[in-house]
């Protein structure tokens, strides 16, 4: 069980390199291993998998959560649309972010419980392509593709499931984020709300006395709604 610093992303003590990816992808030691183990089945079947995204800490995501209440990055509702900030309420503003991108403290990337993928093979033959993350890459004759539907196949067999495997009315549909079955569920079961509000209210952030204000909400909607693992061995774990 992590500590709540850990939890809010606020420490990397728990977090170590994944052997074999990119410099700087860290997760949890036992989560590194069975994502080693599933790796090589993956590989023995013919595809590839990369890590994109690991361990992301709390800094890093209220970066990113700024530069999008600035008008730093665009912003995108449920269907992928872009929008036009101007035009929208703080609460409107607010989901449109949430939709794609955690409150700081809130991200399951925090954890070293939950990464992103792709299949890398494309984009070393074509330098031109870019991953994006973006929902086409992992569907019909997308370049992750058949990693995508590899994954929704076998993926818990080595402990991990899909979130966000459909859109729940919280956050965007990501057939790219993995989790770990077991530490997930654990860390999200002993989130200490009171923790994150303390955090929240000793930086600057954008949005803050809304943010505090419908803190529970915002954890009910975009952390506690997610898609449960397939296997109904494991539904007891996300009531």
């Amino acid at each position: 069980m992590l500590s709540n610093d850990a939890r809010l992303g606020c420490s990397a003590e728990h977090v170590q390199q994944v052997a074999g990816e990119a410099e700087g992808v860290m997760l949890q030691a036992e989560v590194s291993a069975s994502y080693a183990r599933m790796r090589a089945a993956i590989q023995a079947d013919g595809l590839d998998i990369a890590i994109a995204s690991g361990f992301r800490d709390f800094a890093r995501q209220l970066a990113i959560w700024q530069q999008k209440c600035q008008g730093k990055r665009p912003l995108y509702d449920s269907h992928g649309q872009r929008v036009d900030p101007s035009q929208l309420s703080v609460g409107e503003k607010l989901e449109c972010i949430l939709t794609w991108s955690a409150l700081p403290g809130l991200s399951r990337h925090h954890w070293g419980t939950d990464f992103d993928v792709y299949d890398p093979t494309a984009y070393r033959n074509n330098p031109q392509l870019r991953l994006e993350l973006t929902p086409s890459e992992y569907q019909g004759d997308g370049p992750s593709a058949k990693l995508a539907l590899w994954l929704q196949q076998h993926a818990e067999q080595f402990g991990f499931f899909l979130p966000y495997r459909e859109y729940q009315g919280g956050v965007a549909a990501e057939p790219w984020h993995l989790s770990h079955l077991q530490r997930a569920s654990e860390e999200l079961k002993a989130f200490d709300l009171t923790a994150l509000r303390a955090r929240l209210a000793q930086v600057e952030i954008a949005h803050q006395d809304y943010i505090l204000n419908q803190l529970e909400e915002i954890k009910a909607r975009y952390a506690d709604t997610i898609c449960p693992p397939r296997q109904q061995g494991h539904q007891e774990w996300f009531g």
